[in-house]
């Protein structure tokens, strides 16, 4: 048996990185489990690594948001419209049960909808998750009951997604596995995990990001086209990653990831293309042809002005808003006195897509909590972040209780939910702004401060600089560029050395 000597010295790694010791919210939150871990805790010598305590945080958080739905499941999917609303327990999944022909046997894309839906909109991928869960769901009893397992046979994919990205944004960064409780401990994650499918798509874009930091491009392509094929905004971060490429004149990597992107996103698209070209087509001719809808800037402008926003209006201004955020973005990556880190342009991109989107429904947040914390793992800004994004969660089922109940009124008047939408648009706006900051100030970046270049980056990640604008220039690779030590927040006095503690 190895002694305790060998024992530390085979755990302890000078460069890993501690979120007590950096991170004052941290250190304070860590007091609910008895305070940052002392010396003579060996926990890399143990089954809990960081890594599994994560995917067990997210799985247990998950669970509490199943149980949060209880009040829904119980009654309010099916009895009445207010009471999913006054208890905030919304989900899209039982209701689209039957109301997009699951209930009754129908093909996705293939067979015709009643209604005015005429065919199933959503992206190819989200409608196999969906059609193999129906598959899973009893296809006899009452009609209730079936949407119920319906419900639950989903929850149970998509906890597996959740553990996924948990792990995947756990193991991104190698030195900050403990990041991964950022997404594991998101109170919107928690609440927004069970409304529709995005999971599916956050899911493969986090195992995407994993593989790109472990220099895999076409792994990381492959599963970007495959996340594409479930929701389309992971594509989006195929642009950015084209100009740092640019700067760091990595042509032949993301060659490799772009082909790798587009040859899985056609070998799931054009089976459905070619066989159901009406059915493959309705995702993409609803999102343009659908008007200025909940939680969106549109909204908000036009309820403060009180004026129309048609949908080609909206449709063009996103598009010039969305085409000038990305030259912004271009700009920021090729002038930053240093060279952005991936995820940090992935999180902005994402973002400005949200920002400027015609609708933003609750889950919308969940593509980008495994991007914040990636670009910013700071708690603080974290949890403010999150606060607007609760906040939001709660105004528009508010809102919406307020105009299903009749003349009760029970819930949040329109000026209320005006207020709520600029709540979620200015804590959204916050992180980009920080997340801008380190970009220009690298110093403030709490990732590079502790040591690392780009850890996200794969080959990027402390490669020298091929094409900049003005004077930026990239400093060597892991350089001493660290501002100061690391302060510890809640050592009292104790010296960790294990490399996986808190």
């Amino acid at each position: 048996m190895p002694s305790a000597e060998t024992m530390r010295a085979s755990v302890h790694e000078p460069d890993s990185v501690r979120p007590t010791r950096e991170d004052e919210v941290a250190a304070a939150g860590s007091e609910l489990i008895g305070g940052p871990v002392g010396r003579r805790v060996l926990l890399g010598t143990s089954w809990w690594t960081p890594v599994r305590i994560v995917a067990l945080v997210a799985i247990g958080m998950f669970a509490l948001g199943m149980v949060q739905k209880l009040p829904c499941y119980d009654s309010g999917w099916f009895f009445g419209a207010s009471s999913q609303y006054t208890h905030a327990c919304y989900s899209d999944i039982p209701h689209l049960y039957q109301g997009r022909g699951f209930a009754d046997g129908l093909v996705p894309y293939f067979d015709k909808l009643p209604g005015d839906m005429n065919y199933l909109e959503y992206p190819v991928l989200t409608g196999v998750f969906m059609e193999v869960a129906s598959w899973l769901t009893p296809g006899s009893g009452a009609l209730q009951g079936r949407e119920q397992m319906y419900w639950m046979v989903n929850a149970g994919m998509l906890m597996v997604c959740a553990a996924v990205i948990a792990v995947c944004t756990a193991r991104t960064h190698r030195r900050r596995p403990w990041d991964g409780l950022l997404v594991a401990l998101a109170p919107a994650f928690v609440l927004t995990a069970t409304i529709n499918w995005d999971l599916l798509a956050v899911a493969l874009l986090a195992a995407a990001m994993l593989m790109w930091s472990r220099g895999r491009a076409l792994a990381f392509g492959i599963l970007v086209g495959l996340a594409t094929a479930a929701k389309f905004y992971p594509f989006l971060v195929l642009g950015p990653l084209l100009v740092l490429c640019w700067r760091a004149g990595k042509w032949r990597e993301y060659g490799t990831a772009f082909l790798g992107a587009v040859g899985s996103w056609l070998v799931v698209n054009l089976p459905v293309m070619w066989l159901a070209p009406e059915g493959w087509v309705k995702f993409y001719s609803f999102s343009r042809e659908r008007g200025v809808d909940f939680g969106s800037v549109f909204l908000f402008i036009s309820r403060w002005f009180d004026i129309e926003i048609t949908p080609d209006t909206a449709n063009t201004c996103a598009m010039i808003m969305m085409v000038a955020a990305c030259v912004g973005i271009a700009a920021l990556t090729l002038t930053a006195p240093r060279r952005p880190r991936f995820a940090q342009l992935a999180f902005l991109i994402v973002a400005v897509f949200i920002l400027t989107n015609k609708v933003y429904s609750p889950q919308y947040v969940l593509w980008l909590v495994p991007l914040a914390a990636l670009a910013r793992p700071r708690w603080r800004d974290f949890l403010i972040w999150q606060a607007c994004e609760v906040a939001y969660f709660l105004g528009i089922w508010m809102y919406l209780a307020y105009t299903t109940s009749g003349d009760a009124h029970k819930g949040l008047p329109t000026d209320g939910y005006q207020v709520a939408i600029a709540v979620h648009l200015l804590g959204t706006l916050y992180l980009c702004a920080v997340v801008v900051r380190d970009i220009f100030m690298p110093e403030r970046d709490v990732v590079r401060r502790a040591g690392d270049d780009d850890p996200s980056g794969g080959v990027l990640d402390g490669a020298p600089d091929a094409f900049v604008l003005g004077a930026a220039a990239h400093p060597p690779r892991h350089a001493a560029h660290v501002d100061g030590p690391q302060v510890d927040w809640g050592s009292r006095g104790t010296e960790p050395t294990e490399n996986d503690s808190l």
